[in-house]
């Protein structure tokens, strides 16, 4: 894919170009009441793990090390002032597009679309690569794969930390699976890493490139992300070791973030074990189980209603019909 850089041409995803990305993952949907994954692919086994929210800050922050990211998010959005907020938007988006059905995926994709045309603006001050007064969208493509490289990444990163190592040959399934979800984000497979190895080398390339640097602006969001500001759920002392020893150094060291080795190892020592002994209605995610209720056409259930608001903010995924 050649080393990124800030300098790199501009390739915005037209409507036409969305749609058609749709109608690929429609065609390709192993069920359209599983969705465009199903219960057999490693994408649900993965991301049905409660475990995820591990990484959370991490895909978080690693997004806002991307300047149009960091502005976008300034100039279009509160939800930094309201960290649950972003959690909730994202999970929503993601989740639906995992275990909605197909209708609900494509829905999730086609209102994920025409948010991001509404978000484009001027870089206020030059970061990294990015001169001041450089345009942005967030509908391009390198940015889109950049937001979609940290989640893919991060799950993983979370899933083995404690549930052990995938397979080499689960990795390749999994990542040859995000795909489709790249497809739903708007993203063409051409302008995609071609496995697993390969996206890794991208991650590495994208750490030490002027395409990412941290703003004042995006290191005071973080700030608040960490504190847990404006919201009920403080991350604790670990959680905020743990996001730190996860993060690359380049950007451990432009957010300002220490890690405790030591808090991190004890971490380490103790939650896995409790979390593989955690009963399926707190360990699975709630969207989970909504698509479980759905393929065997039962009601969704108070406690997956109430782990959904959680995960998303609401009882259930949107765009059904």
């Amino acid at each position: 894919m050649g080393f990124p850089s800030a300098a790199d041409p501009v390739e915005l995803v037209s409507e036409s170009e969305s749609e058609a990305l749709r109608a690929g993952v429609a065609r390709g949907a192993p069920d359209p009441v599983a969705g465009a994954f199903g219960p057999k692919s490693v994408t649900w086994r993965i991301n049905r793990e409660s475990a995820l929210f591990l990484g959370a800050a991490r895909a978080a922050l690693l997004q806002l090390a991307h300047p149009w990211v960091a502005a976008a998010i300034a100039q279009h959005s509160t939800v930094m002032n309201r960290p649950i907020a972003r959690f909730h938007n994202t999970f929503r988006v993601v989740f639906t597009m995992v275990f909605g059905s197909l209708d609900q995926a494509l829905g999730a994709a086609r209102h994920l679309y025409s948010l991001h045309t509404r978000i484009r603006g001027e870089m206020p001050e030059g970061v990294a690569g990015w001169a001041r007064g450089t345009r942005y969208q967030a509908n391009e493509v390198s940015a889109l794969r950049w937001v979609y490289a940290t989640l893919i990444e991060t799950a993983v990163l979370a899933y083995e930390w404690v549930l052990g190592p995938l397979t080499g040959g689960e990795r390749e399934q999994y990542y040859a699976e995000t795909k489709v979800l790249a497809g739903l984000f708007g993203i063409p497979a051409a302008a995609l890493p071609e496995d697993w190895e390969e996206f890794l080398a991208y991650n590495r390339a994208m750490h030490d490139s002027d395409a990412l640097g941290v703003s004042p602006g995006a290191r005071e969001m973080a700030q608040r992300l960490m504190a847990g500001a404006g919201s009920w759920i403080h991350p604790p002392y670990w959680y905020r070791a743990l996001t730190a020893a996860w993060m690359p150094p380049r950007f451990r060291e432009e957010f300002g973030l220490e890690v405790d080795s030591r808090a991190v190892e004890r971490a380490h020592r103790l939650f896995p074990g409790i979390y593989r002994k955690m009963p399926a209605r707190l360990r699975f995610t709630g969207p989970w189980r909504e698509a479980q209720d759905r393929l065997a056409g039962r009601r969704v259930g108070y406690l997956t209603q109430l782990s959904n608001r959680f995960w998303m903010g609401q009882k259930r995924m949107p765009f059904a019909k």
